[in-house]
C-alpha cells in the first residue's frame, strides 16, 4: 500500500499526509515522495509498513518536498538508519541553503536497515503555511552515512492509541506552569461571587461532518451546527484551529470548536441565534480549578439517546421569555412557547478530569462529572466546568421538531479546545479560582 501510494506521489511530486486519528495534527512526508533530488537513491525498506526508503545519502546530497504545511509545527521526526553514523540531516525552508527549520544528528544505529525515530524541536519564528522544504546532508568523514523513510511535522500532539490522545506533558507542564505563575487580579467590591466567565458565540456553518467522533471523514455524521472557528471541519485538529484565527466567538482568543446538532422544524432548518458557552465551577471549593489542556475535546448527552421527553424531563428543551410554555408538541416531547419567548437548551459538560488524555475512545471516558462537589480517584483534576446555553429563534409548534440526531432526548454538543493559553489561564485564574462572575472579556 505504502509502496503504491509512494508512486502517485512521486508523479504528483507531492508529500503524504497522514491519515491520523483524532488528535494526530500531523504531516507525514516520505522520504522517496520527493519532488527533486541530487545524489540519492530509492530502496525497498524492511523498515514496518514496507515500501520504500531513499539511500545511498552522503555530504552535500539533498531532497525536495513540496506544500509542507508547517502552521503551527512545532516538533520534526525523522526515521532513519545508518551502519555508520558520523553526520546530520538538515531540514531547511525555501532552497538547500535557507533557513533550518530541523537537524538530527545521525549516530550508528546498528545497520542500513536497523530503523530508529530521531525528534526535534521546530525553530521558533519558521515559516508558516505551505512551504518547499529541503532535507540537505552533512557529513565531514566521506561516503553515504545514512538511509531515510520519511520525515513527521507536527504540533506536539501525540498520536492517539486505541482511541486514546494522551496529552504532549511537556507542553502541559509549561501550560500549567505559566497559569500557576500568573498574578490573579484584585476582585472589586460588589462583585457578584459566582466562579464564571463566558465566550458568547454565533453560529458559524453546517456540515454532515465530527472531527471528534469521525476525524478525516466528511460527510459520515449527521448534521451539525457550528460555533466558533469558522474552519471546522471533518479534518479540524489542535493546529488548524490555532492557525485559523477566524471565530464567531467573543473573546477573539477563543479559537475553540463548538457543535450541536442541527434542528429542523419540518423541514426547515433552525440555526441558533446566540449561544453563550460558560465556563464555571460545581466545586466546593473552585480555587482547584486548572485551565483545559490545549486539544483537549470532550463530547455531553448522547446522539443515539432516543427517549420521550415529556414536560418535566431533565436536560429537556423549554421556553424562555413572557409568557414561558404555553404546550405541548402532539407527541408531547417538544415544548410550544409563547410567541413572546423562544426554545432554549442548557448543556452542561463533564468537569473532572483525568489528568492524562485530551481524548478517550468513546470521548467521555477521560472526564467525569462532580456528582459531590470534589474531583478525586479516577478523575482528580478540577476543569472548568462548561456548558452552552443555547437559543433558537422559534417559538416550536404543535406539529414538533427534530433534531439531525433524531429526537429531543438525542441533543448533544462537543467542545475541541483551542484557546490562548494566556487569556484562557488569566480568566480561569481571576473568575473562576477567585470565585467572581466575569463578562465576556474577562472582566469582572
Amino acid at each position: 500500500m505504502r509502496r503504491y501510494l509512494a508512486a502517485i506521489l512521486l508523479a504528483a511530486a507531492t508529500v503524504l499526509v497522514a491519515s491520523a486519528p483524532a488528535g494526530a495534527a500531523t504531516t507525514t512526508v516520505q522520504a522517496e515522495a520527493y519532488a527533486a533530488q541530487s545524489g540519492s537513491q530509492v530502496e525497498p525498506t524492511a523498515d514496518t509498513g514496507g515500501g520504500q526508503n531513499v539511500a545511498y545519502l552522503g555530504e552535500g546530497d539533498w531532497l525536495r518536498y513540496d506544500n509542507v504545511i508547517l502552521t503551527g509545527v512545532t516538533s520534526v521526526s525523522a526515521r532513519v538508519a545508518s551502519a555508520v553514523g558520523t553526520g546530520r540531516v538538515e531540514l531547511r525552508t525555501g532552497s538547500a541553503t535557507g533557513p533550518l527549520l530541523a537537524q538530527f544528528t545521525i549516530t550508528a544505529t546498528g545497520g542500513w536497515q536497523t530503523w530508529t525515530t530521531l525528534t526535534a524541536a521546530a525553530t521558533a519564528n519558521h515559516p508558516v503555511g505551505s512551504q518547499t522544504v529541503f532535507a540537505v546532508l552533512r557529513n565531514t568523514t566521506g561516503g553515504d552515512f545514512v538511509n531515510l523513510n520519511w520525515f513527521t511535522f507536527g504540533d506536539g500532539t501525540p498520536p492517539a492509541q486505541d482511541g486514546w490522545v494522551p496529552i504532549d506533558t511537556a507542553a502541559w507542564n509549561a501550560q500549567l506552569a505559566e497559569f500557576r505563575a500568573l498574578t490573579p487580579r484584585p476582585v472589586p467590591a460588589g462583585t457578584v461571587r459566582v466562579p464564571e466567565f463566558n465566550a458568547t458565540c454565533a453560529y458559524s456553518h453546517s456540515h454532515p461532518d465530527d472531527p471528534i467522533i469521525f476525524p478525516g471523514l466528511p460527510g459520515a455524521s449527521h448534521m451539525h451546527s457550528f460555533l466558533g472557528n469558522t474552519s471546522t471541519n471533518a479534518y479540524t485538529t489542535t493546529r488548524t484551529l490555532l492557525a485559523n484565527a477566524g471565530t464567531t466567538c467573543r473573546p477573539a482568543p477563543d479559537l475553540s470548536a463548538y457543535w450541536i446538532p442541527t434542528l429542523y422544524q419540518g423541514d426547515r432548518v433552525i440555526e441558533p441565534k446566540d449561544v453563550v458557552v460558560y465556563y464555571g465551577s460545581r466545586l466546593t471549593d473552585p480555587s482547584a480549578t486548572v485551565p483545559f489542556p490545549q486539544g483537549f475535546r470532550m463530547i455531553a448527552g448522547d446522539a443515539k439517546l432516543q427517549t420521550p421527553t415529556p414536560a418535566g424531563s431533565v436536560n429537556a428543551f423549554y421556553c424562555a421569555g413572557p409568557g414561558g410554555e404555553i404546550g405541548r408538541s402532539a407527541d408531547g416531547n417538544w415544548p410550544v412557547c409563547a410567541p413572546t419567548a423562544v426554545l432554549m437548551f442548557h448543556l452542561v459538560f463533564q468537569d473532572c478530569w483525568d489528568g492524562r488524555n485530551l481524548d478517550s475512545p468513546t470521548h467521555k471516558a477521560h472526564v467525569s462529572y462532580s456528582y459531590d462537589g470534589t474531583c478525586r480517584g479516577d478523575y482528580p483534576v478540577a476543569i472548568p466546568n462548561l456548558s452552552f446555553l443555547i437559543a433558537y429563534p422559534t417559538s416550536g409548534s404543535s406539529s414538533g421538531l427534530r433534531l439531525a440526531s433524531g429526537m429531543a432526548s438525542s441533543m448533544h454538543g462537543d467542545a475541541f479546545m483551542a484557546w490562548e493559553n494566556r487569556a484562557l489561564g488569566e480568566r480561569v485564574k481571576n473568575c473562576v479560582v477567585q470565585k467572581a462572575k466575569c463578562n465576556t472579556n474577562g472582566d469582572f
